[in-house]
């Protein structure tokens, strides 16, 4: 393993010099520094994070908690954790990911092992039991996600109130009368995953003060499960003529049951998805959706965790809830309803 003293004598300086340039708590000159640099790239150094840790009460490492449920989407969540990875590694830290079942005593034990800085926890609860020993540990921490009682963590997360009311309201404009919403599992809802029925809640106070009929059901959230049911719903529903989807396994298997249907969007169905550019890439999705913004979240929990971290926000500033207003990125799925639906 290579040493602070194989890299100093590979850089003709002292010892204490090398880290010195290193850690940057005395000023050396650059040009010392670079020499140090260049045998630190060419000899492989990776500074001792538990060394590191003594000297400046810091292990430039960040705890992100993850939790991979059977029933939700695998490939929406590693968006979210793309987005942490990225924005920690530009801001020079090191993440561990953390998917233990016992959250809380994982975050306790990381907590008193000094071993990461702060924290960041995706698959946030209404009542998420990771809460309370967060607010207990002296490392801060920020959600991904918006728990019933943020206190005590920076929070950011999309505003899916807003989002329901928005497909709603952009569908009514365009003359739908009928619409069938598609939601994550009920096992999510019964998890705590909130925001699942603060889309489904809005979008039916939305659709009850436009007059508009919304059919609401849970779905699986892969195939085979997903499939046959979206045939169910529209089998049920003939006259709707907007889609929403809230349900990112639903958006994916959309094209081929609209496929085995003979009918197109809009042509036939109008339809609008939540989820980022990122998956509808990857899927080749064609459909409207309003952007999860998972690179986003990721991206503002991190730089405010590492604020707080490296001082530049002060410690005892008040913690912030930031919703971030859904936007809407047209893939032309959306147009007034055909004329045979009657509107």
């Amino acid at each position: 393993m290579v040493t602070i003293g194989d890299v100093a004598q590979a850089a003709g300086v002292s010892r204490s010099t090398a880290s010195y340039a290193l850690s940057g708590k005395r000023s050396i000159s650059p040009e010392v520094t670079q020499r140090v640099l260049d045998a630190v790239e060419r000899l492989g150094y990776t500074p001792n994070a538990g060394a590191r840790a003594l000297r400046t009460s810091q292990t430039k490492v960040l705890a992100l908690f993850a939790r991979f449920e059977d029933d939700e989407f695998a490939p929406a969540m590693l968006e979210y954790i793309k987005g942490v990875t990225d924005t920690a590694n530009e801001l020079g830290y090191d993440t561990l990911l953390v998917s233990d079942a016992d959250g809380p005593g994982a975050l306790k034990r990381l907590a008193r092992s000094r071993m990461v800085d702060g924290f960041v926890l995706l698959n946030v609860a209404e009542e998420d039991d990771r809460m309370s020993p967060l607010r207990g540990v002296p490392q801060p921490g920020a959600l991904v996600g918006l728990p019933g009682d943020p206190q005590g963590a920076d929070v950011f997360d999309l505003d899916f109130e807003e989002s329901g009311r928005v497909m709603v309201a952009e569908m009514r404009a365009l003359g739908h009368r009928e619409m069938i919403l598609v939601s994550q599992p009920e096992d999510v809802v019964e998890r705590g995953g909130a925001y699942v029925w603060r889309l489904a809640d809005a979008a039916k106070e939305k659709a009850d003060a436009l007059g508009v009929v919304l059919h609401h059901y849970f779905a699986p959230s892969s195939q085979p499960g997903i499939g046959p049911e979206l045939h169910r719903f529209l089998d049920s529903h003939p006259d709707a003529t907007a889609l929403l989807l809230n349900n990112e396994g639903a958006a994916a298997a959309l094209p081929g049951v609209l496929h085995e249907r003979g009918l197109t969007a809009p042509g036939d169905i109008s339809v609008v998805g939540r989820y980022s550019d990122v998956f509808a890439r990857t899927f080749s999705l064609p459909f409207s959706a309003i952007d999860s913004a998972a690179d986003r979240l990721g991206r503002h929990a991190v730089q405010r965790l590492v604020a707080r971290i490296e001082g530049s926000l002060e410690p005892a500033a008040p913690h912030t809830v930031e919703l971030i207003a859904p936007e809407i990125h047209h893939r032309g799925s959306m147009a007034a309803p055909p004329v045979a639906s009657g509107v």
